[in-house]
């Protein structure tokens, strides 16, 4: 039988010695198949495959458990005929100890891709993850935050650099802004401790607040899967820090009785009208700030005479409104959506200390701040003979056994109390009124 010529195309069939001319010379018929082996005799597992396209590359085969093991080496045009050999040889020697070359592979990807992910999350910053706090965050048994909180979050990251509302020049960066630069894994006490001193320099009573927002912050990354291994939940409360924060006073501001008549002089005296309303308001609710200042024309029911307004416990939370309430809140101009209304972008009241300052220094009242008109309306209800219950279920606190057993009650079972209160503020006050005086129309009296 005749040798083949050095010319002609290989024969797949059988095994032969690879040669560059053999490799050269391989071709794949494109009307058969996609693609063909040519086998090697000097390394067992060895095959050149070529594609109907002309593509050839060295590949490894041999057979673990009765299934086919195919590895692709490399192109031809990459790895000379001895390194594939070698290589096929490697193979070869795995697969012999029972150990699918595949599987290495695909362990090794896999720790790269694990070492790679590892180090991706060193890199996450604070800053990275703040703003889907700010999104996704929220208190506990609540659906999310209270817009004023999240401003104040937002305030406390703030960058600075914007030209100051009141003065001149631009405000300072926030006390959590230096935070969002770190890694989110390098937040430990020792880093925690460093930036609580520098910002205590500035404030204490800031840089308490900022820690406490903070302490959130991390107590919500803990709880998230992707961002617990690098989360050091306990570093805000590190013990050289807690002994560096200042020592919390409770404070017990409230009006006298004495005091009320000078205090309603004041505040009736004030030019805006609105905030005068507001402020008396506030003594005869007893609500917090925010609250009152969030109350919309469709909360009040004249009617009926209820007040709804939105509650720190719960979602919202029914009051009485009395007669004297019901008048004053009937002269305020319907401007829009909101009860005490006001011409800045969020539409309502938002800050009366200066309006309150004014009534204060007019009643010569030294401090007095506006949750200490809410204190105030605790003990002037005490002191008109209201139930302690009756009273915290219309200023909003969380239900209690205490004292004479709370027990939520009706409005109606409500109301006398609540128009207890009033009249006797009002009468400290040196204010009388007519009680079905028309709504809008004010019938007061001079005491």
């Amino acid at each position: 039988m005749a040798r083949p010529k050095k010319t002609d195309q290989p024969d797949t069939a059988k095994a032969v010695e690879l040669t560059t001319g053999a490799i050269e010379r391989l071709t794949c018929r494109t009307d058969i198949k996609a693609q063909a082996f040519l086998r090697d005799t000097k390394a067992p597992g060895l095959r050149v495959r070529v594609t109907n396209t002309g593509t050839k590359s060295f590949v490894f085969e041999a057979k673990l458990n009765r299934q086919t093991i195919r590895r692709t080496i490399g192109d031809v045009r990459a790895w000379s005929i001895e390194e594939a050999r070698k290589e096929a040889n490697r193979l070869r020697v795995v697969l012999d100890k029972g150990t699918d070359p595949r599987e290495i592979e695909r362990q090794k990807a896999a720790a790269e891709a694990a070492e790679w992910a590892a180090e991706a999350a060193q890199a996450v910053t604070v800053g990275d993850v703040w703003p889907r706090y700010l999104a996704e965050g929220k208190p506990k048994r609540k659906d999310a935050w209270k817009p004023r909180y999240r401003a104040d979050l937002q305030a406390m990251a703030a960058p600075g650099g914007e030209p100051k509302k009141r003065g001149t020049g631009t405000t300072r960066p926030g006390p959590l802004f230096p935070l969002l630069a770190m890694p989110l894994a390098s937040v430990n006490e020792d880093s925690l401790k460093v930036w609580f001193d520098r910002e205590a320099v500035a404030g204490r009573h800031q840089a308490a607040r900022a820690l406490m927002m903070f302490r959130g912050f991390l107590r919500w990354c803990s709880a998230r899967p992707e961002y617990r291994k690098l989360t050091d939940r306990d570093a805000g409360r590190a013990e050289t820090i807690l002994e560096g924060l200042p020592q919390e006073k409770k404070r017990t501001d409230a009006l006298e009785s004495a005091q009320v008549p000078g205090w309603w002089a004041g505040v009736e005296q004030l030019s805006n009208r609105t905030a005068s309303a507001y402020l008396r308001a506030l003594l005869l609710t007893g609500a917090r700030r925010e609250e009152l200042a969030a109350l919309k024309w469709a909360n009040v029911d004249f009617r009926w005479r209820k007040l709804t307004l939105a509650d720190k416990v719960d979602a919202t939370r029914t009051i009485p409104l009395t007669p004297y309430l019901a008048q004053l809140l009937a002269t305020l101009p319907r401007v829009n959506e909101f009860v005490f209304a006001s011409a800045g972008k969020v539409g309502r009241i938002a800050d009366v200390r200066a309006s309150h300052s004014k009534a204060l220094t007019e009643a010569g009242i030294n401090h007095l701040t506006i949750h200490g008109l809410r204190r105030s309306f605790s003990l002037l209800g005490e002191a008109a003979g209201a139930p302690a219950g009756a009273i915290a279920q219309v200023m909003g606190h969380k239900p209690s056994a205490t004292a004479e057993g709370y027990r939520p009650r009706s409005i109606d079972a409500l109301r006398p109390f609540l128009e207890q209160i009033e009249g006797h503020i009002l009468t400290l006050a040196g204010v009388q009124f007519v009680a079905d005086a028309e709504h809008g129309k004010l019938a007061l009296v001079a005491g």
